[in-house]
């Protein structure tokens, strides 16, 4: 999964980049940073399981 399917992930469940990074424990500048470059397969993952954690509060 691309950064950009990241993005419409985040998107389309109707999220804000800065509950994603609150759960990663970063700041929103932080994570908006990380998705400007290719992120490696852990660490997509890890975004995609806190998306579906926060989509099943």
């Amino acid at each position: 999964m691309s950064n950009v399917e990241i993005r419409e992930l985040i998107r389309k469940n109707r999220l804000f980049n800065y509950e994603v990074a609150e759960k990663l424990h970063i700041s929103e500048y932080t994570f908006c940073r990380w998705l400007r470059n290719e992120l490696d397969e852990a660490k997509k993952q890890e975004i995609i399981d806190i998306v579906k954690e926060l989509t099943n509060r």
